[in-house]
């Protein structure tokens, strides 16, 4: 897909967003940025697209939303993560939000969208021109970055879950337990047993065919991890029962009616031969399928303002 193509889809999508549910009357009383004042919490979710132009999708689109963030604020520095009270994200798009939400040197996020989006697409070309698949699997985060001085690494350097701004979620498949694990901050900053490297955490979650061993910061804890698409590619529901469950950060929030969510989904696919990865590929998009479907019942008719899931391909849904 041309970065023009992407341009035109993630302005759509940001003007979806602008005109349906940020910057809405019933969620601006408050000309603050904190989601706080106006009473509900702000759920952010990008789901786990497994080709470089979902999360480049996503990027664009969240600058466009921090740009005019800063415009209705007045804030120059207004990041996403003073929009959204807890973010939420799988593979590629956990990656993203990892950027978007983790504390750099200064207390502030350690990216802006627009910087973000702009190391996304510098470090795509590079490893296009280099000759590297970027079809499946986590895409443009294959297992060149989990090497030590890869990419996450040079990122994130030793920052570790507890050093997200807000409460951030990004899962994967442990085969230690076989069964999902979901990182969490809240959980990392209760015990170290369950604090890991970012970059780690990022490793994992876009894991592919070779599992990522990694320890926990006390090394107590210790994961095989496979990528978060193949057990939770829509992580929409996770975040949704982390703020119903978690009494210590979100004390007030005691219902669905309580959240604004706003969920992301992946790009549209070209029909592909059938075979295992399309067949893995199929199963994970109908895992996100359920997990929207299962959301949008759960919030029923009368919540058009609570939750927005955003596909690419514009088949938009408004719950």
């Amino acid at each position: 897909m041309a970065f023009i193509d992407a341009d035109k889809l993630s302005y759509e999508i940001f003007s979806f967003l602008e005109s349906k549910f940020l910057f809405t009357p019933s969620t601006t009383a408050s000309p603050a940025i904190s989601s706080g004042a106006v009473g509900r919490i702000r759920v952010l979710s990008i789901d786990g697209g497994d080709r470089p132009s979902d999360v480049l999708l996503a990027a664009a689109a969240l600058d466009r939303l921090e740009a005019t963030l800063r415009l209705h604020t007045g804030e120059p520095c207004a990041r996403v993560a003073d929009l959204f009270d807890v973010a939420a994200g799988s593979g590629a798009g956990g990656v993203l939000a990892a950027m978007l939400f983790t504390r750099g040197h200064d207390g502030r996020p350690l990216f802006s969208a627009a910087d973000a989006l702009r190391l996304l697409v510098a470090e795509s070309r590079r490893r296009r021109g280099r000759g590297f698949a970027c079809s499946r699997g986590g895409g443009l985060f294959r297992g060149v970055f989990r090497r030590p001085g890869g990419f996450f690494r040079r990122v994130f350097g030793d920052a570790t879950l507890r050093d997200a701004v807000k409460p951030i979620l990004i899962p994967c498949y442990d085969l230690a337990t076989a069964a999902p694990f979901l990182f969490s901050r809240a959980d990392a900053v209760e015990a170290d047993g369950y604090d890991f490297r970012t970059w780690e955490v990022c490793a994992a979650t876009c894991a592919d065919t070779t599992a990522v061993e990694m320890r926990s910061m006390d090394g107590r804890t210790r994961v095989a991890a496979v990528g978060g698409g193949v057990v939770m590619a829509n992580p929409t529901a996770a975040a949704i029962t982390h703020v119903l469950h978690n009494k210590q950060e979100f004390p007030l929030a005691t219902g669905l009616e309580d959240l604004l969510v706003v969920s992301l989904g992946a790009a549209p696919r070209e029909p592909v031969p059938t075979g295992a990865a399309e067949l893995l590929r199929i199963a994970s998009d109908g895992v996100a399928d359920m997990v929207d479907q299962a959301v949008a019942m759960a919030f029923g008719h009368g919540s058009a303002n609570n939750y927005t899931r955003i596909q690419v391909n514009f088949a938009l849904s408004i719950y």
